[in-house]
């Protein structure tokens, strides 16, 4: 669904979520659903808001949500304890909704992460050849001899001809170890981002900012077709390279690239939302930054990936944050 600017589009889209919530609510009542038929008619903006969020509801319905065995008890137990008062004839739609709305709130939060997730997963997932799911790590060998080790919710598509070979990181992170051929380089493309080498052991790393590449062994050449800017690295060199090209060079220990390999998050002056990226992989439900602010800081430390929710508490305690457990499956970041 397109995002809303104007104040009219705004208030077409909540009023179309709240007719949503109340049509779930009392599908069997017909007043309702006349009323509903003449707000839907008013304006081609409700028209429009309507289809959006329809179709929003029906692919948070079509997918089977994480952890559903768990929130599901949850939602329903809440709902035996929060049945609505009879409404007034006298009260506005906003009314009817409001004494509602802590319980529909759940529902919806779940179903826009579902819907802001599920449907460019899904495209990912079409075009790999190779996958993991959350907090899953696999690795596998390639046709060449070379040995690949996917990260959580990560995955790559594998094009090899004659005189080249290129594996393209669609999302998540990968530890390469590549068999040496001089004959056939061995490129991976992230986005704008392509590394490219002989033979060597390497992992780059997608997120929302940009590429992260680092060196175990032997040389990787990284450029950015945004920019045109090219590094060479060497063992234990680092590169981060944004959408935007700007490329900012590191180091760090060769036997510390790819510590997720060993259930680690090690967070070397990295960002705050850099490090949440990673979390989100081996977390079964969503997180959130409410305070976009907090994604810009800088941390340092090493956390454990077996336990995505508490690591994300020890960040956030670090910055003077803190984490709120909104539903089972929801975490939410904020500044205190």
């Amino acid at each position: 669904m397109e995002a809303t600017t104007d104040p009219a589009r705004q208030r077409a889209s909540r009023e179309a979520t709240e007719w949503l919530i109340l049509l779930r609510e009392e599908p069997e009542d017909r007043a309702l659903r006349q009323r509903f038929e003449v707000w839907r008619a008013t304006s081609a903006l409700n028209e429009a808001a309507w289809a959006a969020t329809a179709r929003v509801s029906d692919l948070a319905g079509a997918v089977a949500p994480v952890h559903a065995d768990k929130w599901q008890p949850f939602l329903a137990q809440r709902r035996s304890k929060a049945r609505p008062a009879p409404v007034r004839a006298s009260e506005s739609l906003w009314q009817k909704v409001r004494g509602r709305w802590a319980l529909a709130a759940m529902g919806a939060m779940a179903a826009a992460a579902v819907a802001l997730v599920v449907a460019p997963a899904a495209m990912v997932r079409l075009q790999a050849d190779h996958v993991t799911s959350t907090a899953e790590l696999r690795s596998f060998d390639l046709e060449d001899g070379s040995i690949v080790m996917l990260s959580a919710s990560s995955a790559i598509a594998v094009s090899f001809t004659a005189g080249e070979r290129q594996v393209r990181l669609l999302e998540g992170e990968a530890f390469f170890q590549v068999k040496p051929d001089p004959t056939r380089p061995f490129h991976v493309k992230a986005g704008s981002v392509r590394t490219t080498v002989v033979g060597t052991s390497f992992e780059v790393r997608r997120d929302s900012d940009g590429v992260g590449v680092g060196v175990q062994e032997g040389i990787v050449q990284v450029a950015s077709t945004v920019s045109g800017t090219a590094e060479r690295l060497v063992a234990g060199d680092t590169v981060r390279v944004g959408w935007s090209g700007l490329a900012q060079r590191g180091t760090e220990a060769p036997q510390l690239v790819a510590g997720w390999r060993t259930g680690q998050l090690l967070a070397q002056d990295r960002s705050l939302q850099d490090a949440v990226d990673q979390l989100r992989r081996y977390y079964g439900g969503s997180i959130v930054l409410a305070d976009a602010s907090l994604g810009t800081r800088r941390i340092t430390g090493v956390y454990n990936l077996a336990d995505p929710e508490e690591a994300l508490r020890g960040i956030a305690r670090a910055h003077g944050a803190k984490v709120r457990r909104v539903t089972p499956w929801l975490l939410v970041v904020s500044a205190n």
